[in-house]
């Protein structure tokens, strides 16, 4: 157990928090040079009733990524790829609508999210060759922004792409690959990449909140379509997704002794990083599967996911040789995470989570340069002047709109904190602030909106 925690009062702080945020159930997760503390609070599944234990195991949403990027790097370390040769060489048949980024795009710009491709590939069906298909999907996607110009997060194509190539350098599907070249050598028997292969008496169940008079409600969505698998489909235990941050802290070892990658490949995973326009939502760089963080100076490593009804939070603080995971079925809500890491963080003479920044009040905006639309598919925003200042309109998918009660138009402010940083605040209980950048500009105008780390093309004035 890790020395410094107070594991009765930890239980008691996450059980209000839980309480407070109608969150069913939370584990968590420390690791301080080496020592493992983890603790589970409240209801896997509500019901029937079923406690949640550090064995539960938890959607890892996005948190997969970390996962994928490890596993590549593997490849990397024995030679089988190159971070910097393009796709292609591995792919010939590759091909988007853009000729530039089908002769050039590489893993790297997949890896840190700057191959712009839009998320373009239909349906590719729930079998094992899902990710051939995707890739084959994508002769006419589109380019949100152009290869490597900037930073906007791809939910599922751009890990799906690393794992077509991983697949035609192994011969063998992705799913086996992660089993084989990463789970089982770094001891994990709780890991897996698709649904089916967990056993659902350890299943958390996600919930979603849509008012506090009514609390959470089962998800409609219970879990992603097999196209997210290598982005988003990752299932594990808290233990287990300390063993990852405990390979990434040690240098690519893990506890059982196993080298997993080269300490190169992990510095790497660090060190190789773009500009994030927006750098308040998780930090001002993105990496090779970790974003990087800073905290009042200090350099942390991160990485998020969400499924609907799910969450995972991890962060690895190299300095303090500390890493917290955090896994839940309800949220997410980054002011729940940020409560309850600041709890632990202090303990450990760490830094904490820094808050957001303050708007400036006297910061005066030609309203002229951001106004317009930004669009892509599935995303529509548009931002307007209001009340003497800036508001931006989102607009909800209908039939999420209806099932979560909300207007299919939702209008919130915008509090400059510099020419191209904003803060969104929500008179909605249920919503954290939240950060915006619009940035890029042209002819006056800005280019650019993004928000959530989704880059979102401006597209015109109406």
């Amino acid at each position: 157990m890790t020395q410094g925690i107070d594991v009765a009062r930890l239980r008691s702080t996450m059980a209000a928090l839980l309480a407070e945020y109608q969150i069913p159930s939370a584990a968590l997760g420390v690791v301080a040079d080496g020592e493992v503390t983890t603790v589970a609070v409240g209801d896997a599944r509500l019901s029937p009733p079923r406690p949640a234990t550090t064995e539960t195991v938890y959607q890892c949403g996005s948190l997969t990524k970390t996962f994928t990027a490890l596993a590549f790097m593997r490849l990397v370390d024995e030679g089988k790829v190159d971070l910097d040769r393009p796709v292609r060489t591995y792919l010939p048949d590759f091909a988007v609508a853009d000729a530039d980024t089908t002769a050039r795009l590489t893993p790297r710009q997949l890896l840190n999210h700057t191959n712009g491709i839009e998320e373009a590939f239909g349906d590719p069906g729930e079998d094992t060759d899902v990710y051939r298909r995707m890739v084959d999907n994508i002769a006419d996607a589109p380019q949100v922004q152009p290869l490597g110009h900037t930073h906007g997060y791809s939910a599922a194509l751009g890990y799906a792409i690393l794992a077509r190539v991983m697949e035609v350098v192994e011969d063998k599907p992705w799913d086996a690959i992660m089993a084989e070249r990463l789970f089982a050598p770094m001891g994990l028997t709780s890991t897996n990449t698709w649904r089916e292969q967990v056993d659902p008496e350890r299943a958390a169940t996600g919930y979603i909140l849509r008012s506090i008079e009514e609390g959470p409600i089962e998800t409609p969505i219970d879990h992603l379509p097999r196209s997210y698998g290598p982005g988003g489909n990752i299932t594990s235990t808290i233990g287990e997704v300390l063993t990852l941050a405990r390979v990434i802290l040690d240098g690519g070892t893990a506890p059982n002794g196993n080298r997993i990658v080269s300490a190169t490949a992990v510095k790497e995973m660090m060190e190789s990083r773009v500009p994030i326009p927006d750098p308040y939502m998780f930090g001002p760089y993105w990496g090779l599967g970790l974003i990087t963080c800073d905290w009042d100076g200090h350099t942390v490593y991160a990485h998020d996911g969400s499924t609907i009804g799910q969450n995972a939070r991890l962060r690895i603080l190299p300095e303090q040789r500390l890493a917290i995971a955090l896994l839940t079925n309800g949220g997410p809500r980054e002011s729940f995470y940020k409560r309850l890491f600041n709890e632990i963080l202090p303990e450990f003479g760490a830094p904490t989570v820094p808050e957001l920044p303050q708007p400036d009040p006297d910061l005066v905006l030609d309203p002229s340069r951001y106004e317009g639309v930004y669009e892509r598919p599935g995303a529509r925003f548009e931002v307007r002047a209001r009340d003497g200042g800036l508001g931006l309109t989102v607009f909800v998918d209908p039939e999420q709109a209806a099932f979560l009660g909300q207007p299919e138009r939702i209008t919130y402010p915008l509090l400059p904190v510099s020419p191209t940083h904003f803060l969104m605040p929500s008179d909605n209980p249920l919503e954290d602030t939240q950060t915006v950048a619009i940035h890029d500009f042209a002819d006056g105008r800005a280019r650019y909106l993004h928000t959530n780390c989704r880059l979102t093309p401006r597209t015109g004035d109406q």
